[in-house]
């Protein structure tokens, strides 16, 4: 038969005669023998919410090992529970009833800091709203917040812009002056965000648009098999592409790949890459399965919905589209890649066919990318019909700065 035992409660305790608890959170204790307990208590008995404060200390040969019961470090379930520990006197079989604290050991590492973050009080209400819904809100929400940030306004931009227009009405003195300004910032501004990284000072031609700011190698690599299909494809078919109405600039580089190689590789899989832009550049709004059809591996087609679509937000729901910046984009990316292609020169009448966009834009971006253009020769008598008129570009360092034209009102004539 099990032994029975009462309990007697002890007096009232001072904090200081409170029983410890010691928990190690990453692993047991063995032997209590090898380790050095210490207790530190606050010096400002005085203060209510400070006299209770303790740190408890383990030292052994190894680690050092801190608990605390206040700060980060405390328990939750201190403030919810309360703890006893039981003493039995095994002669009176009565077991004695003391108040204990717990502690939760933590090793301590020397040189490691705390990681805890302060609190950001900066963020306003709405700030942490959101913060909300990107991390539980639901779908709804979350395009509501998407399509809300895209139309939005940042103060600090347009006090910039402001800063920024009336110190050049300022500076600039002269209406046409000033118009010769205004003209060159918008055309600079607006090309110059969407050219492919350049690099003016490059001492070789095929390092003024990298090739690898095009398509990465591992991109590159992904096109393995769509690649190889293009160089599969016969001349007949690629007649009928011709004929069919499909992109002459791929058509034409197909033609003239190198036989043999890693040239011939490399050729292939930029010509499919490039039917991609050139396809993109042709559509306004861009489906999730873009590309789909002709087995585009997940990486480009990300690549192609970051860098060459605006999310906009229509009907209740997120699409992607090409704007008329995008679509400026898109013909110097794919100019860039067409003279990676063609040895450092492009066929300018072909890609602006492909691309659906006028010669003169053409033109102006071949400009704005530092090009060279090359005139067509002029032919006489009956070589007319037999020759080729198609406007090139080439790199030729140091690259070209054109002048920007602007256009002059004429004034109307008072009688």
């Amino acid at each position: 038969m099990a032994a029975s035992c009462s309990f007697v409660c002890c007096g009232e305790e001072t904090e200081s005669d409170k029983a410890v608890i010691v928990r190690f959170s990453n692993g047991c204790v063995s032997n209590a023998d090898n380790l050095d307990f210490s207790m530190y208590k606050n010096t400002d008995e005085k203060n209510p919410r400070k006299k209770s404060r303790r740190i408890v200390v383990a030292e052994s040969d190894r680690l050092s090992y801190v608990g605390q019961n206040f700060g980060a470090g405390l328990l939750k379930c201190n403030s919810l529970c309360k703890y006893y520990v039981g003493v039995l006197n095994k002669q009176t079989m009565q077991m004695e009833v003391h108040n204990a604290v717990l502690f939760n050991m933590q090793p301590v590492i020397p040189g490691e800091t705390s990681t805890t973050k302060p609190q950001d009080t900066t963020q306003s209400y709405r700030d942490k709203v959101d913060l909300l819904i990107e991390a539980f809100g639901t779908n709804k929400q979350k395009r509501a917040l998407a399509s809300r940030r895209l139309n939005q306004v940042g103060s600090n931009a347009l006090q910039n812009a402001v800063a920024k227009a009336a110190t050049s009405v300022i500076d600039k003195k002269g209406l046409e002056a000033l118009q010769q300004e205004v003209a060159e910032t918008e055309s600079q501004g607006a090309l110059a965000s969407h050219l492919p990284p350049c690099n003016p000072n490059a001492d070789k031609r095929e390092d003024v648009y990298p090739f690898d700011e095009l398509l990465s190698p591992v991109e590159l690599a992904a096109l393995e098999h769509l690649g190889s299909k293009m160089a599969a494809l016969t001349p007949e078919e690629l007649q009928k592409m011709r004929d069919e109405g499909g992109s002459l600039s791929v058509v034409k580089h197909l033609e003239n790949m190198p036989a043999v190689g890693e040239a011939r590789e490399r050729t292939a899989r930029c010509a499919f890459y490039l039917s991609l832009l050139l396809k993109l550049a042709r559509q306004k709004n861009i489906p999730r399965k873009f590309g789909h059809d002709e087995g585009c591996p997940r990486i480009i087609q990300n690549k192609l919905f970051k860098t060459f679509t605006v999310e906009t937000f229509n009907n209740g729901r997120v699409q992607n589209i090409v704007s008329t910046s995008m679509r400026t984009k898109l013909a110097s990316y794919s100019l860039a890649l067409v003279l990676h292609m063609g040895h450092m020169t492009a066929d300018l009448s072909l890609l602006h066919r492909d691309l659906g966009i006028t010669e003169a834009k053409m033109i102006e971006v071949t400009k704005s990318m530092g090009l060279s253009l090359i005139k067509p020769p002029r032919v006489k008598g009956d070589d007319v019909a037999l020759s080729d008129d198609h406007r090139q570009a080439t790199v030729i360092l140091p690259l070209v700065k054109y002048d920007q034209f602007v256009e002059r009102r004429k004034r109307k004539k008072m009688h």
